[in-house]
């Protein structure tokens, strides 16, 4: 008898800890006084970007190494969007919103952008006729470092430049960085 009441017990732990429903570790998002909503683990914001720290990743269904694995992320220093916290885990989608569910230690905090225009001019001011001094193909990723309103200062292959921020995907359109 008091196996089957420790083996319930155990079960409902399991449960508890990683839910059958990953759509039940969005449940616990908080929010700042801004109404800001901030992950329940890293207390930083969410909707946040990331970038890829492995040249590979499992991308999972669910919030553990239980899960089904949906895809392989095969790009070192992609742009991602966390959406969601559980643990050690998180929810990222990439540029075409698909995604699922990440080890934090395959992600890392440094901005990198997607190029989503072929052949953008990198400007050497943030002004349109100002001079080239690169161009850059549709799907490069570049290292994001600064941006103004309308504009993003990028790095990529030894070359630094600025590009309009409506042509790159990982930076919000109000996100201002310095």
């Amino acid at each position: 008898m008091r196996q089957s009441w420790t083996g319930a017990l155990a079960l409902l732990l399991s449960i508890a800890i990683f839910p059958v429903n990953p759509a039940a570790a969005d449940s616990k998002v908080l929010k700042t006084s801004a109404t800001q909503e901030v992950g329940p683990v890293t207390h930083l914001p969410l909707p946040r970007y990331v970038s890829m720290k492995a040249s590979k990743a499992n991308v999972r269904r669910g919030p553990s190494r239980t899960h089904r694995i949906d895809w392989v992320y095969m790009r070192r220093n992609m742009p991602l969007q966390i959406t969601a916290e559980y643990g050690h885990w998180r929810r990222v989608r990439d540029q075409e919103g698909v995604g699922g569910w990440i080890h934090h230690s395959l992600l890392s905090g440094v901005r990198t952008v997607l190029i989503e225009q072929d052949m953008l001019e990198l400007q050497v001011r943030p002004h349109e006729t100002a001079a080239v001094s690169a161009e850059l193909e549709l799907g490069v990723v570049a290292r994001l470092e600064e941006c103004l309103p309308d504009w993003c200062r990028l790095s990529v292959a030894g070359f630094r430049g600025w590009a309009p921020k409506s042509a790159l995907w990982g930076v919000d359109p109000d996100e201002l960085r310095d």
